[in-house]
């Protein structure tokens, strides 16, 4: 099958440039909006380490929420299962960063892969680690094998500057006693996580850890239980994509992540992990491109997890 790949990945480009002026760039994060909006990359990376690859695959942009599954696979790897006690694993149904379903759920975020879940990972994260931000960057550097990966310090104080929703939800969380630490560390690991700058091929390597049973290839040491990578890939599988989870289940088939500064990563369990990356995203905050494009491999290959 592998040897077809290449030759997918440059059809799925050509019928995907028609749309790369559909959508529009993530405006509530100034800095966001300084990259070119026609961009597209897509890089697929088997388990047994064949990559394939078109466009601007090798270009780093800001992952946004697709760090969110980075941070609960550190989370879980360090404390298991019981983060799991204080933030869910159901569907939003809603808004990324709604305050009404948190104040419904009376201070237990639905799951970890929105907003208000995140920032309890993260809350989790500086209770268990001396130095979070750097841990956390050290960890996705290995898993992407790329020691160039940083955090992009211009997005993470953009962010601050405008993330007026997101300190209330860090507020909201502490007020109902889900956060444990100071809410502006909390907010600095958050707003640092999503700022980190990581290509295709940097995401496509690291998520081989999920479709290779918790570990890396070509390692023996299990970062993660093939049980908690099970459930980690459930997560994403049903959660991963805000309030259009059930759309990508439906077109795409597989667990994945997206995040607003025009990412998706996904995988297939045993075969590969694969991203794209363009930057205009449609109403759900999803790319427009990247979608499609996730869509058509999974249609030309004729296989999905289902």
């Amino acid at each position: 099958m592998s040897h077809h790949y290449q030759s997918i990945l440059a059809s799925i480009r050509t019928e995907v440039l028609p749309l790369q002026h559909d959508g529009a760039v993530a405006n509530y994060i100034p800095e966001l909006m300084t990259v070119p909006p026609e961009r597209f990359g897509m890089h697929l990376r088997t388990v047994d380490g064949h990559d394939f690859a078109v466009g601007d695959s090798d270009e780093p942009f800001s992952i946004q929420s697709i760090s969110k599954v980075f941070a609960l696979a550190l989370v879980v790897s360090l404390v298991g299962e019981k983060i799991f006690k204080r933030v869910g694993v159901e569907p939003s149904g809603s808004s990324f960063n709604s305050l009404v379903q948190l104040e419904y759920e009376r201070g237990i975020p639905r799951n970890p892969l929105i907003n208000a879940g995140a920032m309890v990972v993260c809350d989790v994260l500086i209770g268990q680690l001396k130095r979070p931000k750097q841990e956390l960057l050290a960890f996705v550097r290995q898993l992407a094998q790329n020691k160039r990966i940083g955090f992009n310090e211009r997005v993470a104080a953009s962010e601050k500057e405008f993330g007026f929703r997101n300190i209330a939800l860090a507020n909201f969380l502490k007020s109902f006693g889900n956060i444990q630490h100071d809410v502006s560390d909390v907010l600095d690991l958050y707003f640092h996580m999503c700022s980190i700058e990581m290509s295709c091929r940097d995401l496509a390597t690291a998520f081989l850890l999920f479709a290779n049973h918790g570990t890396r290839p070509g390692s023996t040491d299990a970062v993660l239980t093939k049980s908690q990578t099970k459930r980690l890939n459930a997560v994403m599988q049903t959660c991963g994509f805000y309030d259009e989870a059930g759309e990508f289940s439906f077109t795409v088939g597989l667990p994945g992540k997206s995040g607003v500064g025009g990412g998706i990563v996904a995988l297939h369990p045993h075969r590969y992990a694969v991203a794209t990356w363009s930057p205009r995203l449609n109403a759900k905050g999803n790319s427009v491109m990247g979608m499609k494009a996730l869509e058509l491999l999974t249609t030309k290959l004729g296989s999905s997890i289902f």
